[in-house]
Formats: structure tokens, C-alpha cells, sequence
């Protein structure tokens, strides 16, 4: 109850002192770029148009603060093109006319005004019969008695009298009462409706664009790290024992026909050591595409992990359901390396792990509680996972303080 409130009076202040701030800037911006076109042949008009833009940009931006709170999400501001280095005094004079966010400001400051007046009334309006209505029980006894005053219920043939009076105006503001918070709600957002298209819209554009390209650099470089890595880890691993091999079944072609027993040793020890290389194999090819991530889904390979992993893990998974490849991916390559982290250096006794769905989104998290100090910077055993989860528009928290313990939180959209 108390949340509707506060956002029928944020929609109200909206509407309310919204309306004469767009009559100022409507009466502003018309009489200054009238003045300015018709005084262009002259060039008066140019530092004439170009002021009212200028103007035109500060009623614009003081209604996209008021757009975060309607809207409920953070201000968006163009970015408005700056005059060129070096540029003379001229060029920066005329520079807001070449912007055409400036033009699309200048336009919803007079544009606006229809909206903001419909928005208004149905905000007063809505306002005014509730207060009217219920609190005529107060005041009607004194309309009652003005001399050829007629009431309402009497002219639609409902009767007449204090009590019948009563019961109809506070039945009227009951129901106006009712569906107060859905009109102002609906003004406020047709006002708001406008004022986004046309001062946020290409913004928000600019930014989703930013954000792309942001996570695709990001997913470049996460791939580029997994490939370094997966390039050390095999030389540094079953390339070396693959050396070794190659060594040890060497000498055994070499002792077979002079010391059959030494060369059973020899083969013995190369066996051992195929199947170690084997091994290590199959623990690097998990971490790129595990089978059961793809045929069985995160429950299944979350629990794979969680069973190979040193530190008992206790998983919680809360949804069952598929989800794209690069999702799957994502959320199964942020537990794998945090569990490893935690099995290297946390030296934890427990860690817990649990999936689930919010919404359009899934929330993974992972605690443990070890000595803490771990962190997503350059060197440290999360770097690379942040990258991972934007490539995915999903984001990464890490908190650890030194002496523990440690949580992690990576939410990944699966809309």
C-alpha cells in the first residue's frame, strides 16, 4: 500500500508541476524559433535559433530526471555533438544546430503540450471527485440549503434528502478513489511516453549499441584468455607426458630383444602414464564442452562438478528447465572456475552453490567459508569471468573480505 502511494503522488507531482514547466517552455521555444526562422535571411536568426536549442536542451533535460522516476529506471542523456577542436567562434556558435538531438529537444518542448494537458486534467480530475465525493457528508449539509441549489441524485431522479445525497456522492468518490492509481498512472505515462521517444530514445540506442559492442570485446577477449589458458595447460601437461611417452616406449624397442624384464618395467611405466595423459585430457575437454552440459542440461553438470570437486559443495539447483547453449555455457564455465578456486585457495571446508530463476533471469551463487580475498582483478583467479557473463549480458559480484567468507553472484539473462 504503501508503494502505490508513493507512485501515485511521484505520478502526480509529474503531471502537476510538469504542466506549467511545459507551458513556459512551449510559449519559450515557439516565440524564440519563430524569431529565429524568420530572421535567419538576416542571420540574426542564427544566435536566435541557436539559443532557444540551447534552451530547449535545459527543459529537456530537466524532464528526463523527471522521466526516472515515472519510469522507474536511471536518467538516459544524449550525447550531444561537441564543436570541433580549434573550432572559431562562429562554428561554436552554430554548433547546436547540428545536432539533431538538439532539433528532437526543440520538438518535444512543443509537441508536449497536448500531452501534458490531457495528463493534467486527468490527474485533477481524478484527484477532485474522490476528495469531492467522500468528504460531502462534511460540507453538503451547508450546499443543501442554498436557495435553488439542486443536487445531482435529484436531477438524475434518484431522490432527494441528506442521506440519499450522501450515499451517492460517497459511492461516486469510492469508485473514482478506486481507479485513481490507474488514470494518474496512464497520464503520467502517456506524458512520459512522448518525452522518451523523443529525449532518451536515441540515447538508449547509443547505449544498447555501446553495450553490444562492449560484450562482444568482452566475449573476444574471455576467448581469447580461455584459449591461452587451455594452450598452457597442454603443454604444461599432456604435451609433457606425451614426450615422456614417446621417451619411455623408446627404450622399451630398445631393451626388448636385450632385457625382456626391464623393457615389462618400462612398458608397465609407459602404460601408467597413458592413462594419466588420458585423464588430464578428459579434465581439460570438461572445461571446454562437457557432453552432459549438452545433453542433460546445468542440473546434471552442476552436480558433476560439484561431486569432482575437493570441498564438499552443497548444491541447491531450483530450476530444471533449458536454456540457450551460450546461457548454459556461461553459467556452467563461472561455476567450474569458482569451484576450482575455491578447491586452490580458499581453503574452505564447506562451500555451498545454489541455481535459480528470478524472473527472466538466473541467479548463480557460490559461498564458501574460507579466508576470503578473492576478486575479478587482472591476476587473480576470477579474472575473465566479468568478460564471460557481458558477453552474455549478464553481470558478476564478487564479495570477500579478507578472513572470509566469500560469495559470489553471477546473474545471466535467459529470457
Amino acid at each position: 500500500m504503501r508503494s502505490l502511494m508513493r507512485r501515485v503522488l511521484l505520478d502526480t507531482r509529474y503531471t502537476l508541476v510538469g504542466f506549467p514547466t511545459t507551458v513556459i517552455g512551449f510559449v519559450l521555444m515557439v516565440a524564440g524559433f519563430s524569431a529565429g526562422t524568420g530572421t535567419l535571411v538576416v542571420w540574426l536568426g542564427v544566435p536566435l535559433l541557436a539559443g532557444t536549442l540551447m534552451m530547449a536542451r535545459g527543459f529537456a533535460d530537466a524532464e528526463r530526471g523527471w522521466l526516472s522516476d515515472v519510469l522507474k529506471r536511471p536518467p538516459v542523456r544524449p550525447r550531444y555533438k561537441p564543436a570541433p577542436p580549434g573550432a572559431g567562434w562562429f562554428r561554436r556558435l552554430v554548433n547546436p544546430l547540428t545536432s539533431g538531438q538538439s532539433w528532437l529537444d526543440l520538438l518535444h518542448g512543443i509537441v508536449s503540450l497536448p500531452f501534458a494537458i490531457v495528463a493534467f486534467v486527468l490527474t485533477v480530475v481524478f484527484w477532485t471527485i474522490p476528495l469531492a465525493g467522500l468528504t460531502w457528508p462534511l460540507y453538503g449539509i451547508i450546499t443543501m440549503r442554498i436557495p435553488g441549489n439542486t443536487e445531482l441524485p435529484e436531477l438524475l431522479g434518484l431522490g432527494d434528502g441528506y442521506v440519499v445525497n450522501s450515499v451517492f456522492y460517497v459511492s461516486v468518490g469510492l469508485v473514482f478513489a478506486l481507479l485513481m492509481p490507474f488514470m494518474v498512472r496512464g497520464a503520467a505515462l502517456l506524458r512520459a511516453g512522448l518525452g522518451r521517444a523523443l529525449l532518451t530514445g536515441v540515447a538508449e540506442l547509443h547505449e544498447r549499441i555501446d553495450d553490444l559492442a562492449e560484450g562482444r570485446a568482452a566475449a573476444v577477449s574471455a576467448e581469447a584468455n580461455a584459449l591461452r589458458k587451455l594452450e598452457r595447460d597442454i603443454h604444461d601437461g599432456p604435451q609433457q607426458r606425451l614426450v615422456s611417452l614417446a621417451m619411455e616406449l623408446s627404450r622399451v624397442q630398445r631393451q626388448i630383444s636385450k632385457d625382456p624384464g626391464a623393457a615389462q618395467t618400462t612398458l608397465k611405466s609407459a602404460i601408467t602414464a597413458t592413462r594419466e595423459t588420458l585423464d588430464e585430457l578428459r579434465a581439460l575437454s570438461r572445461g571446454i564442452a562437457p557432453p552432459i552440459l549438452s545433453d542433460r542440461g546445468l542440473a546434471p553438470a552442476l552436480a558433476a562438478l560439484a561431486g569432482r570437486c575437493t570441498v564438499p559443495v552443497d548444491l541447491d539447483v531450483q530450476t530444471v528447465e533449458r536454456y540457450q547453449a551460450s546461457v548454459e555455457n556461461a553459467v556452467y564455465f563461472v561455476c567450474a572456475e569458482a569451484l576450482t578456486n575455491v578447491a586452490k585457495h580458499s581453503r574452505a571446508t564447506v562451500c555451498t552453490v545454489q541455481l535459480v530463476r528470478i524472473g527472466d533471469g538466473l541467479m548463480l551463487t557460490i559461498g564458501d567459508d574460507g579466508v576470503g580475498g578473492a576478486s575479478v582483478a587482472k591476476g587473480h583467479g576470477l579474472a575473465g569471468l566479468a568478460d564471460r557473463l557481458r558477453a552474455v549480458d549478464g553481470e558478476l559480484s564478487v564479495h570477500s573480505p579478507e578472513g572470509g567468507p566469500t560469495a559470489i553472484v553471477a546473474e545471466v539473462p535467459c529470457a
